[in-house]
């Protein structure tokens, strides 16, 4: 009686139906996934030029800044947190960082400062919220105008002409690669690998599930969350200097407007629970990808601003529904 057998490489190589499995799987956790394709399609059939290598590194250095903000403000997020102020937060790194490269400082002493003034705001958001227990939508609100205040306060006039050392940060290309793509991909894969390996990533998930079970279990429910708050003020910062370098440019009223309502549609798009407790780094890149795409479509196609914003509030409902019912349709 012969048997048969399998060599180590068929084991680990998948089958057809393990793909099958794994695919439906990914479509379950991500319905956003086929709405994205979907989309890309109906664009590059609508404007012929969609995926021309030009506009799709035209989205990914667009996308570059949302997503280095998109990721840690989801961690906290699942963390059960919220941060409202990461646009003010933008706009104040942005013109800090332009200052001191008007002086001609170093372009890194010019980051540097940058990630300070931002990961300051949001050390005062995470003592407010998380130790001192007040609300992180409130807080972090009034945080929003406070900051926007001080920046206009600071820097009253715009800021312009920060020099060559500084486009660096938004202009250099690593390997055929724009720097701030680079460094969108470094969050991205730091994020994920700190949610998947990292102790602390499984305690951000177990605070946001249920706060209480995790400070019985000795998980520091103040200290973690406390330390994304300050992650997601410097990323904030960090974004508004590359925007800074890139347009050469800063100004108090207008810089990062906006920005915290579409970080958190991304952030949501992406299957990121507001009320905490679940959320993937993956997600998040779809969420981001998905209103870089919408956006840049909709100006391929010529179609007035007023409704481009209309479209990212549909996105955001149309995110909060496909969350709920969308699982349910690839069963």
């Amino acid at each position: 009686m012969s048997t048969a057998t399998t060599s180590p490489a068929d084991r680990l190589v998948p089958g057809p139906r393990a793909l099958a499995v794994s695919g439906l799987s990914i479509l379950r956790r991500h319905p956003l996934l086929v709405v994205l394709a979907l989309m890309v399609l109906v664009f590059q059939l609508t404007t012929g030029s969609f995926l021309d290598t030009g506009n799709l590194r035209g989205i990914a250095t667009d996308a570059a800044t949302l997503t280095i903000v998109a990721v840690p403000l989801a961690l906290l997020v699942i963390s059960g947190y919220l941060d409202l102020s990461v646009g003010s937060t933008l706009a104040l790194g942005g013109l800090v960082a332009g200052r001191l490269a008007g002086q001609h400082q170093s372009p890194v002493v010019a980051v540097l400062g940058a990630l300070v003034v931002g990961g300051a705001v949001g050390a005062l958001n995470g003592v407010l919220c998380c130790y001192l227990g007040l609300s992180a939508f409130i807080v972090t609100l009034g945080m929003l105008t406070a900051v926007r205040g001080l920046a206009q306060q600071l820097f009253p006039l715009p800021l312009s002409s920060f020099g060559s050392g500084f486009a660096w940060l938004g202009g250099a290309r690593v390997a055929g690669v724009d720097a701030p793509v680079v460094i969108a991909v470094f969050v991205l894969v730091v994020g994920a690998l700190f949610l998947a390996l990292t102790p602390a990533g499984r305690h951000v998930f177990a605070i946001g599930v249920n706060r209480e079970a995790a400070y019985l279990s000795g998980i520091g429910v103040r200290r973690t969350p406390f330390a994304l708050f300050v992650v997601t003020g410097a990323a904030a910062a960090l974004a508004g200097a590359i925007k800074a370098s890139v347009l050469d440019s800063a100004v108090s009223g207008t810089s990062g407007a906006g920005f915290e309502l579409t970080v958190l549609t991304a952030v949501l798009l992406g299957g990121v629970a507001l009320a905490g407790g679940s959320g993937s780094v993956f997600g998040v890149l779809l969420g981001v990808l998905f209103l870089g795409c919408l956006q840049n479509g909709l100006t391929l196609l010529n179609v007035p601003a007023f409704w481009q914003q209309m479209a990212q509030g549909v996105a955001l409902v149309a995110g909060a529904a496909l969350a709920r019912f969308g699982p349910r349709l690839t069963r």
